[in-house]
């Protein structure tokens, strides 16, 4: 006895028209179409999921070598700037040669013997050392008259406040004291670096910073033309210079307004 073959038959009638179409399917091509078509299907599903890492990875190689273009230009501006600064590295140092800068030689290693000092003078030879006791600011602090590189800017300005004046000298050089007085104060300062304050009668007070060495104490009683310490470049400077600065009942005075006379 023989089985009876199964067929799907499909009937297909238009709107409007009388007849109608009828196909007749097998069972087996039935089942052969639809696993083919899903086979199909799912070869299409499948490839979409592969393929799109690789469009959104060939989408973002324009953005990727923009922003290559863009590391390189920002690269080459940081070369630029490096050598700047080497440059402005290179002639500062030859600024800094030239105002006596590398004059104060290295310090001593660990073991060495350290070195003495010798004695310093209080004059110039065949220069008197002033007044001797307490006497108002009128000496210019220096041996030299030295070059003013910035002068006094009063509270209020559009720039930095500057109460005294800046003279540029070689390192080590002597600063003596304006006037004679009593040492108020020594000690490490940011922005001064090394100082001395002096108090003087009138209520005049001096003030020298930027020193590479201090040679009073406080307390000391100095007198006018006396060296209280020797110029540098501590604290808060570019270059070695000494901060000059004169007070009056704690107001700043201009140097310069004093007329005071080279020691």
């Amino acid at each position: 006895m023989t089985e009876r073959r199964r067929d799907v038959t499909i009937m297909i009638h238009r709107d409007g028209e009388v007849g109608s179409r009828t196909i007749r399917i097998s069972a087996w091509a039935l089942r052969t179409g639809l696993i083919t078509g899903g086979s199909i299907l799912l070869l299409i599903l499948l490839g979409a999921a592969l393929y799109a890492p690789i469009v959104r990875a060939a989408a973002r190689v324009p953005l990727l070598t923009r922003d290559i273009s863009r590391l390189e230009a920002e690269n080459e501006q940081v070369r630029d700037l490096r050598d700047r600064l080497r440059e402005m590295e290179r002639r500062y140092g030859q600024v800094r040669s030239m105002l006596g800068g590398d004059i104060v030689p290295a310090g001593p290693l660990a073991g060495e013997a350290l070195p003495q000092a010798h004695p310093l003078l209080a004059a110039v030879p065949g220069r008197s050392v002033g007044v001797t006791g307490p006497s108002t600011p009128n000496r210019w602090p220096l041996d030299e008259a030295g070059v003013i590189t910035r002068g006094q800017i009063g509270e209020g300005s559009a720039d930095e406040a500057h109460p005294g004046i800046d003279i540029a000298v070689p390192t080590g050089t002597p600063i003596r004291a304006s006037g004679g007085g009593t040492v108020a104060q020594t000690g490490s300062d940011a922005d001064l670096g090394l100082f001395v304050l002096i108090d003087h009668p009138d209520g005049y007070q001096t003030m020298y910073g930027h020193a590479s060495r201090i040679i009073v104490t406080n307390g000391d009683q100095v007198s006018a033309g006396q060296v209280v310490a020797l110029s540098g470049s501590t604290g808060r400077s570019t270059a070695p210079h000494l901060h000059f600065e004169v007070r009056r009942s704690g107001r700043s005075v201009d140097p310069r307004s004093l007329a005071l006379e080279e020691s």
